[in-house]
C-alpha cells in the first residue's frame, strides 16, 4: 500500500516508539490521528507533524470509538493502523514478604496489552471492511506490537510477557480472519530500545544493556521500529507474520 495521502491510526503516538512511527508516517505523507491516553504528549506530537490528537483508553470502547470517529471526520475512512499502545511491568509471583503477587497488577497488564491491542484492531477493522478495494484488493493494514519478552520473558515478567505472547498468538489467526476482506496483520516484536522509560536509566545500566546485545551493540533506535513499521505498510506480500527486531538478542533469565 502506498502511505501517501492515506489516513492512519497511531495508539501510543505521544512518546516513544508511536511517536516515532506518527512521525515516519506524516514524513511519507499520512494524515495522521494520534490516539494516546496522555492528552498532552498526543497533542504535543499531532502539533509538530500537522495529525491530529485524540486522547483514547484503548481498553475502552466507547473511548475508542469516539477516537475513531474524530479521526474520520478529520482524515476520512482510516487504511494504516498501528497499534503500539502499552505498558511494561515486572512483578514476582512471590513477593519479598511471601505473599502472592496482586491478581489486578496481572489483570491491568493483560488488560492493556492484549486486550486494548485486540479492541483497537476490531473496531477499526469494522470500518475498513466496507472500504473499496486498492492494488490486489487490499483495503488496509495493521500493524500490532509485541515485544521479544513474548518468547524469553525474564523474571518476574509473567504478566508482560504473557500479554505480549497473546498479541503474537493471535497475529496469524487475525491475518486469516481480516483476509477475506483485504487488510494484512503482521506484528513486531521489538527488543531493547531507546525510549523515554529507557532513558530514565542510569548510563550505566544502559550500557549494560546495550551490551548484552550481539549486534549492533546498542540500543535500537525509534527511527529503526518506524522504518520496519512503514515497510510492512508497504510491503503487500507481509501478512500474518511476526517480525523480531532485537539484534539477535536472546534475553536472559534476568
Amino acid at each position: 500500500m502506498k502511505i501517501q495521502g492515506q489516513a492512519a491510526l497511531v495508539t501510543g503516538g505521544g512518546s516513544g516508539l508511536g511517536e516515532a512511527v506518527a512521525r515516519a508516517l506524516a514524513a511519507q505523507g499520512a494524515k495522521v490521528a494520534i490516539l494516546d491516553v496522555n492528552a498532552e504528549g498526543a497533542q504535543r506530537v499531532a502539533e509538530a507533524i500537522g495529525g491530529l490528537a485524540c486522547r483514547c483508553d484503548i481498553t475502552d470502547s466507547a473511548s475508542v470509538t469516539a477516537a475513531l470517529d474524530a479521526a474520520q471526520a478529520a482524515h476520512g475512512p482510516a487504511r494504516i493502523v498501528m497499534n503500539i499502545a502499552g505498558i511494561g511491568t515486572a512483578k514476582r509471583v512471590i513477593q519479598k514478604d511471601g505473599s502472592p503477587a496482586p491478581l489486578e497488577d496481572f489483570e491491568r497488564v493483560v488488560r492493556i496489552n492484549l486486550i486494548g491491542t485486540y479492541n483497537v484492531v476490531r473496531l477499526a477493522a469494522a470500518r475498513i471492511a466496507p472500504l473499496e478495494g486498492l492494488e490486489d484488493g487490499e483495503r488496509g493494514v495493521i500493524v500490532n506490537t509485541a515485544s521479544v519478552a513474548a518468547f524469553d520473558g525474564q523474571v518476574g515478567q509473567e504478566a508482560y510477557s504473557a500479554s505480549k505472547g497473546g498479541i503474537v498468538g493471535m497475529t496469524l489467526p487475525l491475518a486469516r480472519d481480516l483476509a477475506q476482506f483485504g487488510v494484512r496483520v503482521c506484528t513486531i516484536a521489538p527488543g531493547l530500545f531507546m525510549t523515554p522509560l529507557m532513558n530514565q536509566l542510569p548510563e550505566a545500566v544502559q550500557q549494560s544493556l546495550a551490551g548484552s546485545i550481539p549486534f549492533p551493540k546498542r540500543l535500537g533506535k525509534p527511527e529503526e521500529f518506524a522504518d520496519l513499521a512503514l515497510h510492512i505498510v508497504s510491503n503487500g506480500h507481509l501478512n500474518g507474520e511476526v517480525i523480531r527486531l532485537d539484534g539477535a538478542l536472546r534475553m536472559a533469565p534476568r
